[in-house]
């Protein structure tokens, strides 16, 4: 019988909103998940670290991985100083036992930042054993009209980092190839946010095998690699009518990736 994968499933606390922190625990222990990911957000209970800690506790779920406040929305969260929300987040991480923290590369309007923000990893990335896994994004469009919102580019492969995390939401809105830029991250892919997507403009983040992106075979391929990072799922459940229908989604995109890291161990390698 084979060995299973040693790949761990966490549940962003973001694919619970507009539900609480708290309540993203309380279903990843329920539905089993192996641990959260914590998004850091205006929730003040997503910026204590010994809330958070009790209820990690609490659950008996771990913190696997913790996102830095760098959403349109989190511009003031934990200051409005870019480098000091990654502190902030480092901190947090090893405080809390997380392996991770997860951050997108800057804003174009954020110049000063985006100017030092590649050497800047790279100089926090060498002070800590947690990654800084840069997360690829997209260009935001508009009808016919493209702007490219992020430097030095939404796609990190186009720059030097230690880790990146993959995000096949994103890759959908880039409509980009998922795999391609895989094989362009090679063993510096350290983090996966897993979700679907159908190509729209938005940033869907549907529930896996809902969309047209290559999740299935990105899930074996990580186990056949030797992923050694953790998979997060990070959907969108804001349009669930009942908490009822929220955690029937969050369980079928666990089975779902269980089930194709499971498949990828029971095939031979070659």
């Amino acid at each position: 019988m084979a060995e299973p994968t040693d790949v761990r499933i966490a549940l962003s606390t973001a694919s619970v909103y507009p539900e609480s922190t708290a309540t993203a625990f309380e279903i990843a222990a329920r539905l089993g998940y192996d641990g959260v990911e914590v998004m850091v957000w205006t929730d003040p209970v997503s910026q204590d670290i010994e809330a958070l800690r009790r209820l990690s506790d609490y659950h008996g779920v771990p913190i696997l991985a913790v996102h830095a406040p760098c959403l349109l929305i989190t511009q003031r969260v934990w200051t409005t100083d870019p480098w000091t929300k990654l502190r902030r987040a480092r901190a947090a991480a090893e405080k809390l036992g997380a392996s991770t923290v997860v951050v997108h590369p800057p804003f174009r309007w954020q110049r000063q930042y985006a100017r030092g923000f590649v050497e800047g990893i790279w100089r926090m990335a060498d002070e800590t054993d947690v990654r800084f896994a840069v997360e690829n994004m997209y260009p935001w469009r508009y009808r016919d009209r493209e702007m490219l919102a992020y430097a030095p580019d939404w796609d990190v492969t186009h720059n030097d980092y230690r880790h990146f995390t993959i995000d096949l939401s994103h890759t959908a809105t880039a409509r980009t190839d998922a795999l391609d830029m895989v094989d362009r991250m090679g063993d510096r892919l350290g983090h996966v946010h897993l979700a679907d997507g159908r190509g729209s403009a938005k940033d869907e983040h549907l529930v896996p095998g809902r969309g047209t992106q290559p999740c299935a075979e990105l899930l074996e391929r990580l186990v056949r690699t030797g992923f050694d990072g953790h998979v997060v799922i990070e959907v969108n459940t804001r349009r669930a009518m009942s908490g009822a229908e929220r955690e029937a989604d969050l369980a079928e995109a666990l089975a779902f990736t269980r089930t194709h890291l499971s498949a990828a161990v029971r095939v031979p390698r070659r």
